[in-house]
């Protein structure tokens, strides 16, 4: 059931990326929510379509992420954070370039990331120099397997 609603969600990211078509071409755009007027951009439906640009590709990851059972997954955090910086730059300001500096906001994650798989790293490397298995048996007692998507998320928190 849990793989079958996953591969729904991929499926459909298309046609979630094109949901910017149905934004109208207007500098100020006003629905239910309230009224948006897009500073930067100067048309709402190309700001749209810059955080789809960004929210399909973090969608995507999220799922990667909580799916993967390999030892190296949380070096996946690092493209999260860095489409988070994206979107919530995007939104926020719509003045500046997005995509500009962003590496300098990133080096504390990864800080902690890129060290921490290494280290996973090199246990590994020391059980296979003590042990007779193979990389794909070591591999296979490093992963995680929650029970389900709740309790990957309780393992975090």
């Amino acid at each position: 059931m849990g793989g079958s609603i996953v591969a729904t969600l991929i499926a459909i990211t298309p046609y979630l990326f094109y949901l910017y078509e149905s934004v109208p071409d207007v500098k100020s755009w006003d629905t239910f929510f309230g009224t948006y007027k897009s500073n930067y951009y100067e048309n709402v439906s190309v700001l749209v379509w810059t955080l789809t640009g960004k929210v399909i590709p973090i969608f995507l990851l999220f799922i990667w992420f909580f799916t993967c059972r390999h030892w190296w997954y949380h070096v996946l955090l690092v493209p999260i954070a860095m489409y988070a910086y994206q979107i919530f730059g995007t939104v926020a300001s719509d003045l500046n370039y997005i995509d500009s500096n962003q590496l300098i906001y990133l080096i504390p994650i990864m800080a902690i990331i890129i060290p921490s798989i290494y280290l996973i790293r090199a246990k590994i490397f020391n059980k296979i120099n003590d042990a007779n298995k193979t990389l794909e048996e070591l591999e296979e007692e490093f992963k995680m397997t929650p029970k389900n998507f709740w309790g990957k998320i309780k393992d975090y928190f």
